[in-house]
Parts: C-alpha cells; sequence; structure tokens
C-alpha cells in the first residue's frame, strides 16, 4: 500500500478505505509510515472520512463507521420511503422475463422487488436464488410457479441475510441469467457501495455469477460512499430508481453506458 508524498488526497483516502477493510482498524502511525506522509496529513485524511461518514475516528486512529451506529432492521428501513421501494419494485419485476433465472439479494428495495415479483400472475418458470431470508419468504406464495434457492450461509441478524462462509463458493458455481443488487451508496465516480462488508462481498459475488445486471437504488444512495465495494456503474445493464436524481446522476448513468429508469 506504499504511496508517494505526490499522491492527490482521494487515492490515499481509498487506500486508507482499503486497508480499514481488511484489518477492521487503522492506526495514525501505521498509515503515516505506508503512506509517506506526515501524521498530520494522515489525521485530515481521517477528519476528511469521518465527515463523509465511511469511519469514525477514535484515539490514535480510526474504525468503520458501523461499529458505532447500530444497524437497523430490513423490517424498519422497509418502511422509511415505502412508496419509493414499491415503485421501483414494480419498474425492476417489470423487466424480468418468464423462465429466467435471477439472483435477488438483501435488502428493503429488493424486498419490495420479490413482493413485486409474486404480483406478477403471468409470470413463471423463474427460478430465483437468494441470501435473503425475508426474500425467500416474500417469494413463497409463488411457488410452484417460482423456484426459490436460498444460497446457504453464516445468518445475519437484522438483515436475515446469509453471508460467507458457504455463500461464495455457492455462487461460483453457477451462471444466472439477471442479478438484482440494492447498495446504500453511489458516489460521483459511480462507485457501488454497502454500509455492511459481508453483504457487500455477497452482491460482488452475485455480479461475477450473473450475464446481466440490474441495480436498484433510489436517489438518497447518490453522492454517499460507504465502507464496502460492490463494483461500478458501468457493469451493470440497467439502473433503476425514483427521487429527484438530477443532473449529475443522469450524467453518471449515461457515462458509464447504463440505462436509466426513472419510477413514476
Amino acid at each position: 500500500m506504499k504511496i508517494e508524498d505526490s499522491t492527490p488526497p482521494e487515492a490515499r483516502r481509498e487506500a486508507i478505505l482499503e486497508r480499514l477493510a481488511v484489518d477492521g482498524f487503522v492506526s495514525v502511525a501505521t498509515l503515516s509510515s505506508e503512506l509517506g506522509v506526515s501524521d498530520v496529513t494522515v489525521r485530515a485524511d481521517l477528519d476528511g472520512l469521518q465527515r463523509s461518514g465511511v469511519l469514525r475516528r477514535v484515539h490514535g486512529g480510526a474504525l468503520p463507521a458501523t461499529g458505532s451506529v447500530r444497524e437497523a432492521s430490513v423490517e424498519t428501513t422497509a418502511e422509511l420511503d415505502a412508496d419509493t421501494k414499491k415503485r421501483i419494485g414494480r419498474r425492476a419485476a417489470g423487466l424480468v422475463a418468464d423462465g429466467a433465472s435471477i439472483l435477488l439479494d438483501v435488502g428493503s428495495t429488493t424486498l419490495a422487488v420479490a413482493r413485486a415479483l409474486v404480483a406478477r400472475s403471468d409470470l413463471t418458470d423463474l427460478v430465483v436464488i437468494t441470501n435473503g431470508l425475508s426474500i425467500a419468504l416474500a417469494l413463497e406464495p409463488a411457488i410452484p410457479r417460482f423456484t426459490v434457492l436460498l444460497t446457504g450461509g453464516t445468518l445475519r441478524p437484522l438483515q436475515h441475510s446469509l453471508v460467507n462462509p458457504m455463500v461464495s463458493s455457492a455462487l461460483a458455481g453457477m451462471h444466472v441469467d439477471l442479478a438484482i443488487i440494492g447498495c446504500t451508496g453511489i458516489d460521483d465516480r459511480g462507485r457501488i457501495t454497502n454500509v455492511n462488508l459481508p453483504e457487500a462481498e455477497v452482491k460482488r459475488a452475485m455480479i461475477d455469477a450473473s450475464v446481466r445486471r440490474l441495480l436498484v437504488a433510489d436517489a438518497t444512495k447518490l453522492g454517499r460512499r460507504d465502507l464496502g465495494m460492490v463494483g461500478t456503474l458501468d457493469e451493470f445493464e440497467t439502473w433503476v430508481t425514483a427521487g429527484d436524481i438530477g443532473d449529475d446522476g443522469a450524467a453518471l448513468a449515461a457515462a458509464s453506458g447504463t440505462a436509466l429508469i426513472v419510477a413514476s
């Protein structure tokens, strides 16, 4: 992770986040040595990252921001902007064809997609693979029209998600038509992130296991960068969103070659 002193602050801060993702803690002294900059510069970088909400400053270094805030349950987040999520869910579900195989990851917006898929009485022979217990239960009324598979893995509370070990190895053996992925952040460079590192890892594995990818994320996710790197917008064929994404959001999609659908 050796970086020259002349490297722009953005590159230094990205290196800091990468180290934090691996170690779970970064110290000022270690970063100063590895980055080749002064303690003062490192502290300024950490302060800037804390203002962005991606880490938490502690004595001598920093911890992931998620360690300082209690994670909300999927039931709680599903109630926030519920109408927005329903609109996104309906539009995303409308892009799924009969006979398709899809990966559907964990989250309140993807839960809305699952419910919208069930509501499509015309949809048959669908195979849905998910790492979410709530997603699987939402899909259950559509059986036998749908085949619902759970990835297996270690159960995380609150999100009712299954994460590694086991999930990535299961997905590695799959070749799925479409992955429908949610996130908690899309920054101004098109980097897609998630607050939870284990779930970000599974989202990445789902991207790798799919032929096509569909991003479901409302306008509030724009301009935010969280700790877990999922991928980049140009890896997604389509982005279904809702709310006011503005000219910047539209330009970001266009620059990434990603079709933009604003659910109304």
